[in-house]
């Protein structure tokens, strides 16, 4: 099936593209208590760490989480959100710069101003979504600024700004006091994916009771529960995630012609970014390359930078260890899909 199309399943989205299943997004079991990112919380500062900076609250049925806060004081209540999944048995990372995040826009409570994302293109098309940004922002507090997200380039103005307004409300809404615990709800799998997947946009959304089975969702989902990933050309990897972090070792099979181990090396770089996407792996990220000299580092490296490029988890490339590892740092925004393959 040619064209990008959102597959829909109870707690599942999926996207295809050209009958390819990119991205996956998962929803824990209902019945998780786990803070999930981007929700919103009015906590009360329960202590406070002077050493590291950091003050611990109390959210919601038990669960904890930490805030950057060197000036908080125990008892204080803080407006906060959840900024990434937390570490197992770990306290969830939480951030008090809040941002409300729509298709076409991201409302920046405390950052000022109509901005546009650097990913749009051209000064004809910047030009106007700021001063669309700009007509948004009309009458809102002083402190109220946005981001025009690259998917407003292609959308009716009428559709950014009904959006922004929507944000708007919520913001009123949240930073008018009154109610403590979770005042704003995450969005779950199905609002991210249609929210999310728009650069390029979808063109289709699919959510028959057989989608999964008839795009191949269920297939890619089962294979994902699998470390090894076979490449072009013979060769493999295997990625496993641990407690600490995900382990990626690439091998290059059966074939031990000349140049074997660089061909295995950049085909383990372009399939990296869907292998973690599609299992919902982030954190920590350690890859053992098949062995090759120093000098062909620059091609691994130049490999890495272009497979994450449009890749939609903010991921950084630290570089290379003592060991002859490569080391990488992703956001833990996504809710491992380990278990979700079934049908």
């Amino acid at each position: 099936m040619k064209g990008r199309v959102v597959a829909l399943d109870s707690g599942l989205a999926a996207l295809v593209v050209d009958g390819v299943v990119e991205d996956v997004l998962a929803d824990p079991p209902a019945d998780d208590p786990t803070p999930r990112p981007e929700a919103l919380y009015r906590a009360r500062v329960d202590r406070v760490a002077p050493a590291i900076g950091a003050a611990f609250l109390t959210l919601e049925h038990g669960a904890a989480g930490w805030l950057r806060a060197p000036d908080a004081r125990p008892g204080e209540m803080r407006l906060v959100q959840v900024s990434r999944w937390a570490d197992a048995g770990k306290a969830a990372p939480l951030t008090d710069r809040v941002i409300l995040k729509g298709a076409f826009a991201l409302l920046t409570p405390g950052a000022p101003g109509a901005n546009v994302s650097r990913s749009v293109r051209g000064h004809a098309a910047r030009e106007r979504l700021a001063a669309l940004g700009a007509e948004a922002l009309a009458g809102a507090p002083p402190d109220l600024g946005l981001v025009l997200r690259t998917a407003a380039a292609d959308a009716d103005d009428a559709a950014v700004l009904d959006e922004i307004a929507a944000l708007r409300a919520d913001w009123a809404a949240v930073s008018a006091g009154g109610a403590t615990g979770l005042v704003r709800t995450a969005p779950d799998a199905a609002t991210r994916g249609l929210r999310d997947w728009r650069d390029p946009p979808w063109e289709t959304v699919d959510d028959e009771p057989d989608a999964f089975e008839r795009l191949g969702v269920w297939d890619a989902l089962a294979a994902a529960t699998r470390p090894r990933v076979d490449l072009p050309g013979g060769g493999w990897m295997s990625v496993e995630a641990t407690t600490a972090l995900v382990a990626v070792d690439v091998n290059t099979g059966d074939d031990f012609s000349k140049g074997a181990a660089q061909r295995v090396n950049l085909a383990a770089c372009a399939a990296l970014p869907r292998a973690l996407r599609l299992r919902g792996f982030g954190g920590v990220v350690v890859v053992d390359f098949a062995p090759v000299r120093k000098g062909a580092r620059q091609g691994i490296d130049a490999g890495l930078k272009r497979a994450f490029a449009d890749d939609p988890v903010e991921t950084s490339i630290a570089g290379w260890t003592p060991l002859g590892h490569v080391e990488i740092q992703r956001k833990r925004e996504r809710w491992p899909t380990a278990g979700a393959a079934r049908g």
